[in-house]
């Protein structure tokens, strides 16, 4: 018999708190024509980025972009996995703002019927 296989840490949503660190799953869209935030797509945010995808280039170009829409440093961004890949995680730490979207993610998880697998800490 195998091993269970570790559960999302983001449950149903595309993100989650780990103390005072946000969890982010990503899909990336290397080569767009503006670095954009999209919308959630399943358990993943939809990131754009001008970047071409070579080298990891277009990840690193992500995590310059996304830096000062959560208020932190590039250096408080962890690229858990997908480097080169488009499916990716990132550890935020710390974010002092958080775009629009998180904030309209943790309103849906408030409906009943909906367990919240984020912490209150964005109220």
């Amino acid at each position: 018999m195998s091993p269970a296989r570790p559960r999302n840490c983001t449950g149903d949503s595309f993100f989650a708190w780990e103390d005072e660190t946000l969890i982010v799953n990503i899909l990336g869209k290397p080569g767009a024509s503006k670095d954009a935030i999209g919308k959630p797509k399943g358990t993943q945010l939809k990131v754009s980025v001008t970047a071409a995808p070579k080298d990891g280039k277009a990840t690193d170009h992500m995590v310059r972009f996304l830096a000062p829409l959560f208020g932190v440093g590039v250096a408080d961004i962890t690229v858990v996995f997908g480097q080169e890949n488009v499916n990716k995680q990132l550890r935020i730490k710390a974010p002092r703002k958080l775009p629009a979207v998180f904030v309209q993610g943790t309103l849906e998880l408030d409906q009943p019927g909906r367990t919240p697998i984020v912490n209150k800490r964005t109220a």
